[in-house]
């Protein structure tokens, strides 16, 4: 992936640069956010909840002011609507 942004000289490459945390000198890029951690969903609460977070992130960036606007949200598919304009 990286030799190809070399090659097209993408501007993305220096982000990725820009991004690598100061104590990973090792690797020129980071792509990933450091650290995971993972929790079972327990119930179908837990699901709405991470649902609703994950829709909701394009319109906490600033990205759309609806997630269903968002087009590569899967709040759409949720909701039942086929895109932002048919609700």
């Amino acid at each position: 992936m990286v030799d190809r942004m070399r090659a097209q000289n993408s501007p993305a490459l220096s982000l990725l640069v820009w991004h690598r945390a100061p104590h990973k000198r090792d690797l020129e890029h980071q792509v990933w956010q450091e650290g995971s951690h993972t929790e079972q969903i327990a119930d179908t609460t837990m699901m709405r909840q991470k649902l609703e977070y994950i829709h909701n992130n394009p319109v906490k960036r600033g990205y759309v002011d609806d997630p269903l606007c968002w087009r590569y949200s899967s709040a759409r598919n949720y909701e039942g609507s086929r895109d932002c304009l048919t609700r």
